[in-house]
């Protein structure tokens, strides 16, 4: 029958396809009024090759558009959504939290932290879908055809979740600066004044805080919490005082929130990021097809 090593580490690995025995299905030709069958677009018709430096270039640009574009799109729902984890006595709802913001600051207050949002979520973005593309590929060549095959879902959630490392580190930085624009009052208004304070008070170490709760992707609340009387350390609001400032239930604050925000934002990337590699002719990628040296250790071909 088939070699039992093999058979066995196909059925063991839980993210793989189930084995299919490969018939040849013969379709019949169908001519319609004399027209010619529709075919899909010729493997020809595409502006670079697959897995080349431009596909990798405008995979990483299509990144950009999708995730810099919907992030900012999103920032007043953002900016009430963070006010609301790190001041629920004063936003009481999403909707309280508009009202209030914009009885304050107008409505050009709802745009606060757009530009560090842009700047932070376009370098997530190129690291997030360039990157995903590179370790792919990489991983596939580092694996072998063999295993890459049998493998290949568990690989393909190996090159996102290395793809996501960078694409946090990218963002980190900015997504610092905005936490502040948005939720510490009198801090600053605008990048060019955050940034500079930032620096100017806590170093380079300001910026990279946000490391710790991109990377973890513990996204329960903001990182930078007002001054409360609960907490000891003097870095009051980094993220380990979060379990000290907060009761159980208050972890959960801005969830509704969020999944309006992130349910929209997942929609709107997914086509804009198709859109541009169909705009710009991208090759798909290959479907993954079992090796002719596989289907002969399984007994698949003569």
């Amino acid at each position: 029958m088939y070699p039992t090593s093999l058979t066995q580490l196909a059925r063991a690995n839980p993210f793989s396809a189930p084995l299919f025995s490969l018939q040849k299905l013969e379709e019949p030709q169908q001519n319609l009024r004399g027209q010619r069958p529709r075919r899909l677009a010729a493997a020809a018709d595409v502006s670079c090759e697959f897995g080349s430096s431009k596909y990798y270039a405008l995979c990483g640009f299509g990144g950009i558009l999708s995730c810099g574009l919907t992030h900012t799109a999103v920032v007043p729902l953002d900016l009430v959504k963070c006010r609301l984890q790190v001041n629920p006595d004063k936003y009481k709802s999403i909707g309280n939290g508009f009202a209030v913001t914009v009885r304050e600051d107008g409505f050009r207050g709802l745009a606060k932290g757009w530009a560090p949002t842009f700047i932070g979520y376009s370098m997530q973005g190129l690291c997030k879908f360039g990157f995903y593309e590179v370790f792919k590929i990489f991983y596939s060549d580092m694996l072998g055809e063999e295993n890459a095959y049998l493998w290949r879902t568990s690989l393909y959630l190996a090159a996102s979740a290395s793809a996501e490392f960078f694409a946090d580190i990218a963002l980190a930085p900015m997504e610092a600066a905005k936490v502040r624009i948005q939720t510490q009052p009198g801090y600053a208004n605008t990048l060019r004044q955050c940034a500079p304070k930032m620096f100017a008070e806590e170093g380079l170490w300001a910026f990279l805080l946000y490391c710790r709760r991109c990377l973890s992707h513990w996204r329960v609340t903001a990182v930078y919490l007002p001054p409360q009387p609960s907490c000891s350390s003097p870095q009051q609001g980094v993220l380990p005082d979060v379990n000290q400032c907060l009761c159980p239930s208050g972890v959960w604050k801005g969830l509704v929130a969020r999944i309006i925000m992130i349910g929209t934002l997942t929609a709107l990337q997914w086509f804009i990021y198709d859109s541009v590699k169909v705009y710009f002719r991208l090759p798909r990628p290959p479907p993954p097809e079992m090796p002719e040296s596989l289907k002969k250790k399984l007994g698949l071909t003569e």
